[in-house]
């Protein structure tokens, strides 16, 4: 497959996960990664596998964010996937927890997205593709300054698909439900059976997604297929936001 061939994609977040995921199907479709992450060593073994660049970046240093997106660049691609959720009440968290919450969830997305759009202005193309989550659809119990960044999230992205059309760049969210991943299974050992079967249970599908599923929507996302679609929230969680 090469319906990317020739193009330079950005993934924050990019070496674990749903974002190695992603890496590894936007360079299966022929892309360019650079792939952005705290963990170097995952994210030096995945760009030697798939033949992309890694870079160290903490995406709540949104001064580093912006340098590191503009030395690297440009990008026909742009993928924030990188986040960060926290299981408390809210009358049990701190403002400290709010802004740090804030700036990998959003304020994060804000910064690459302000780095990366001159040059897709100037070349008249470009895909951003923002991950979100149902729960910025939804609301989430013990996860509320999570589900409000991610609900911005989906904000900005209608926001700059209005504001960058007449460029020819499209902006869309992907808002995963639960998806299997370590960090999922990681959150789960406190909860453990019980919750593991709740979480299936609320999809309609009764099971957890795979990282490649989330992948597969952003590859499409960023193909030429999906030139006519920009604004919009797809969910890929199993029937959740129905």
């Amino acid at each position: 497959m090469s319906t990317l061939m020739g193009q330079r994609a950005f993934v924050t977040g990019g070496s674990k996960g749903i974002g190695a995921a992603i890496v590894r199907r936007l360079a299966a479709e022929g892309a360019q990664v650079v792939i952005a992450a705290q963990d170097m060593l995952s994210a030096e073994a995945l760009a030697d596998e798939v033949g992309g660049t890694a870079v160290r970046l903490d995406v709540s240093d949104l001064d580093a964010v912006q340098r590191v997106v503009s030395e690297t660049g440009p990008f026909e691609i742009l993928v924030n996937n990188a986040g960060i959720d926290q299981h408390v009440f809210f009358t049990k968290s701190t403002v400290e927890e709010w802004r740090y919450l804030l700036a990998v969830n959003l304020e994060a997305v804000f910064a690459t997205t302000h780095a990366a759009l001159p040059a897709m202005q100037a070349a008249g193309y470009g895909r951003i593709i923002n991950v979100g989550s149902e729960a910025g659809r939804q609301g989430s119990r013990g996860g509320s300054v999570y589900a409000a960044a991610k609900g911005g999230v989906i904000s900005f992205s209608k926001s700059i698909a209005r504001e960058n059309g007449r460029y020819g760049i499209t902006a869309n969210v992907i808002a995963p439900g639960p998806v299997d991943t370590p960090l999922l299974r990681k959150a789960l050992e406190s909860g453990g059976e019980r919750l593991l079967e709740a979480m299936k249970a609320s999809t309609l599908l009764g099971r957890l997604g795979e990282p490649d599923e989330v992948a597969a929507a952003v590859a499409f996302l960023a193909s030429p297929e999906a030139a006519f679609i920009t604004g919009e929230t797809l969910g890929v969680s199993g029937g959740m936001g129905c």
